[in-house]
């Protein structure tokens, strides 16, 4: 009786794991696609700088914070003032795309760069 127990209980953890790795799951190809076709790409490559900082520099710059998804897609959504290096500063350019889900998904994606 007891190793059945056991055995349902280890079940139903499993079963909890994968569900909340699913729930943290993202689609990196639809992200970057998103990300290429709303000119992300023009200034932020992944894993070098370009004419801002990479995707990856900023991903690690959020990382731990508690508040770095709602930062994140505020700055895409928002058109707050950047500063670049050479001291410009300009709006940033905010997504096209209304699409939560979408946004939410290219966030998640870019937050994963850093880990």
């Amino acid at each position: 009786m007891k190793f059945r127990s056991l055995a349902a209980m280890t079940g139903l953890c499993a079963s909890g794991l994968f569900l909340s790795a699913n729930a943290l799951a993202f689609d990196a190809d639809a992200a970057q696609a998103l990300a290429k076709k709303e000119g992300c790409t023009k200034c932020h490559a992944v894993d070098k700088k370009k004419e801002a900082k990479s995707l990856t520099e900023i991903s690690k710059s959020m990382k731990g914070k508690p508040d770095a998804e709602a930062k994140l897609i505020h700055h895409l959504t928002s058109a707050e003032m950047v500063k670049f290096d050479d001291g410009k500063e300009e709006e940033h350019k905010v997504l096209k795309t209304k699409d939560k889900a979408e946004i939410k998904n290219l966030t998640d994606w870019i937050l994963s760069l850093g880990k």
